[in-house]
């Protein structure tokens, strides 16, 4: 790997016998290890493995947190200092100067009431003796170097404003405001598209060349760790049970952990396409525009239009997966809604040969055809709502006939069909979504869509938000019931992966067109398309060197 890991200088950071907890509960377990100055090291691990309240608490950043053992940050001339014992006045002076922190959702940490010019400002104004117009030209600078187009422009604007991709570099022009010698660097490019993901690694490991800043990057995409770290530590429920360089570890994992998340690749294990199969969806000459203001005075007689789908032809077959891939902003999302009946269209567009009215009562039969399951569970499923109100909700409106005993049994029946029992969740019914991880609420999403037995499924980026091992369950459960309840899918998704594993067909998607449509299997061994060809080596795992 590149980069100066300074191997036998002092280390830039040592921590030793680390433990955190709240109350009585300890959450991390004796956590020992070392940055050397220019060393990027990725700290890996499922959700709740305690990697991230580990780097965060480096920095004193969890609020009700207890911290015991030692973490000394080494720095030139002042010398080693123990970050734990710090006095807070002390430690502020750190944070964001010598030790600066990139957050796993920009737009959740960026302050939406202040421009992102105006936010980096504010950290250069606070640990160097400049001028406010010094500041802002700084903040204008860093903009630039981060690859952001028009730097001055965006400078000026507000955080919804900017992309998912310019976000996560003003977060990063943030960090790197002050030339910190140490980056902890949290999820970084989990919410990007794969190309997206390649740019801020790219543009990450340039700045630590240039800056010769440590990194401690957070994270459990291991593609990212083989394409960017020099070493990886393993945690395990706040025990970090293995660590050694990338090569080391990738190559020989010794921790039965380290092997399970290194075998967590999601597998193919489909029903393979049947010709001549029964169209279930299908469209023709699809467009879908949103009225948008027009510059000067034009805007006052006419809207202008922006066209997020450009006249798609495309079906989905009965018992098959059409994979939908695309960056943020290719239209992909919007094809979805409007597969749903939820987006005014036009062209043609018909479900088992009926086209959508948007018409609420015409309408009904097919909302009981097409049912989605969206990214996020956890937004997706309301927090008032108990298991049995959240999943039973689709039969009041679709099968009113059935009595109370009937409806219980369907959904119980429904729940343990995704793997959710009353032996293992005692009173499941009664419990409400928050009682759940991320991967027992997706399934708790798949129950509630299921319940009404549709014959198509929309899922959008339904993985995305999982971990690696958690992702690969999910998929199985939607390859089994696809084999055993005869499902279609239209597959919404930025992931590589998960396409290979689970599409039948494929259309790639760019700027509201469909550059390239055909079998998965021939698509993915040989894109026709500079974009498609493009997508797809984003993703490619790297060899370790």
């Amino acid at each position: 790997m590149s980069g100066n890991t300074g191997q036998g200088a002092r280390p830039l950071l040592s921590v030793r016998d680390l433990r955190i907890g709240f109350g009585s509960k300890t959450v991390v377990h004796g956590v020992n290890f070392d940055i050397q100055p220019g060393e990027k090291l990725a700290l890996v691990g499922e959700s709740g493995s305690g990697k991230t309240i580990t780097a965060l608490n480096l920095l004193r950043l969890v609020p009700q947190a207890w911290t015991t053992g030692s973490a000394v940050l080494d720095l030139a001339p002042d010398g080693p200092r123990e970050l734990l014992t710090l006095p807070e006045r002390t430690l502020r002076g750190i944070r964001g100067k010598d030790v600066a922190v990139i957050f796993q959702e920009p737009m959740t940490a960026l302050n939406p009431l202040f421009t992102v010019g105006d936010q980096i400002a504010e950290v250069v104004e606070l640990h160097q003796a400049v001028s406010r117009a010094q500041a802002w030209q700084r903040a204008v600078e860093l903009l630039a170097s981060t690859g952001i187009p028009e730097p001055e422009r965006r400078a000026n604007a507000f955080p919804h404003q900017l992309s998912g991709g310019q976000r996560q570099r003003a977060m990063i022009a943030m960090a790197l405001a002050c030339e910190p010698k140490l980056l902890l660097a949290d999820e970084p490019t989990t919410a990007l598209d794969v190309t997206l993901r390649q740019q801020i690694l790219d543009l990450l490991a340039d700045l630590q060349r240039r800056h010769g800043m440590a990194v401690l990057m957070i994270t459990h995409d291991l593609n990212l760790v083989r394409r960017f770290a020099d070493r990886v530590a393993v945690m395990e429920q706040g025990v970090l049970v293995e660590q050694g360089t990338v090569a080391e570890v990738f190559a020989n994992p010794q921790h039965a952990y380290t092997r399970k998340l290194l075998d967590s690749r999601p597998a193919r294990d489909v029903v393979e396409a049947v010709p001549q199969a029964q169209a279930l969806i299908e469209a023709k000459g699809l467009r879908v525009s949103y009225p948008v203001p027009r510059p000067g005075i034009q805007g006052w007689f006419k809207q202008g239009e922006f066209v997020a789908v450009k006249g798609a032809d495309w079906r989905l077959d009965a018992g098959q997966t059409l994979g939908v891939i695309g960056e943020s902003g290719s239209g992909k999302s919007t094809l979805a809604l409007a597969a749903l009946g939820l987006q005014p269209f036009t062209g043609q567009l018909a479900v088992k040969g009926q086209p959508w009215r948007l018409d609420a009562r015409a309408d009904k039969p097919l909302r009981r055809v097409v049912q989605v399951v969206f990214q996020d569970p956890f937004s997706s499923l309301s927090p008032r709502m108990t298991v049995g109100e959240l999943v039973g909700e689709g039969l009041g409106i679709h099968h009113p006939e059935l009595s109370d005993a009937q409806r219980r049994e369907r959904v119980l029946s429904t729940l343990a069909e995704v793997g959710l029992t009353e032996s293992a969740f005692p009173l499941l019914l009664e419990r409400y979504p928050h009682e759940f991880s991320g991967g027992q609420r997706q399934r708790l999403a798949l129950a509630r869509a299921l319940v009404v037995e549709p014959a198509v499924l929309v899922l959008d980026e339904p993985t995305s938000a999982l971990d690696v091992t958690i992702q690969k369950q999910v998929l199985a459960l939607l390859q089994r019931l696809q084999r055993e309840r005869g499902l279609s899918y239209l597959l919404i998704t930025h992931d590589v992966e998960v396409v290979t594993a689970m599409a039948h067909h494929i259309i790639v998607m760019k700027d509201g067109d469909i550059v390239e449509a055909g079998p998965a299997a021939a698509l993915l061994a040989s894109p026709q398309h500079p974009y498609t060809r493009t997508l797809l080596s984003s993703a490619q795992p790297v060899p370790v060197q």
